[in-house]
C-alpha cells in the first residue's frame, strides 16, 4: 500500500447541509450530487460527502457511536489492487470490517480498521481515476 490517501469520505446525517457548506468554503462539485453523496476534487486528493447511515448498513456497523463517520480511502487502479491491500491490511494486524465487495454503484472496495479503530476504505472505482 503506497503511503498516500487519496479520498477523505465524511459521513453525515444531512448531505445537502454538508454540501453547502463545503461549497461555500469553495470547493467544487465533481461531477452529479445526489442525495447520498457528493464528491469534491482537492488539491492532491478528493473530499467526499456520504450518507453515514449508508456506511453503517454497508459495513454492518450498529449506530451506537461505534462508527465515527470518517472513511479514509486507498484507491487503486484494478480490483487485484483492492484485495492487494486487504490482504496487506490483515496481514499487518487490521480488523477486516467488510471483505472486498463489487459495490452497488460499481465499483469494488472492502473496508478494515487499524489498531486504534479508524476505518480505511481500499476501493477501486471505475468511473473516477483516484490513483
Amino acid at each position: 500500500m503506497k503511503s498516500k490517501i487519496s479520498l477523505l469520505t465524511l459521513g453525515t446525517e444531512d448531505i445537502k447541509r454538508a454540501a453547502v457548506f463545503y461549497k461555500a468554503l469553495g470547493f467544487v462539485v465533481h461531477g452529479e450530487e445526489d442525495e447520498d453523496h457528493v464528491m469534491f476534487k482537492a488539491e492532491g486528493t478528493w473530499l467526499a460527502l456520504y450518507s453515514k447511515n449508508l456506511y453503517e448498513k454497508e459495513m454492518g456497523i450498529a449506530p451506537t457511536g461505534e462508527f465515527s463517520g470518517v472513511v479514509m480511502a486507498h484507491n487503486v487502479g484494478s480490483k487485484e489492487g483492492v484485495d492487494e491491500v486487504m490482504e496487506e491490511a490483515r496481514a499487518a494486524g487490521g480488523k477486516i470490517v467488510k471483505e472486498a465487495y463489487e459495490t452497488y454503484w460499481g465499483g469494488y472496495a472492502g473496508y478494515f480498521q487499524d489498531p486504534d479503530g479508524h476505518v480505511w476504505s481500499a476501493a477501486w472505482n471505475p468511473f473516477t481515476d483516484l490513483t
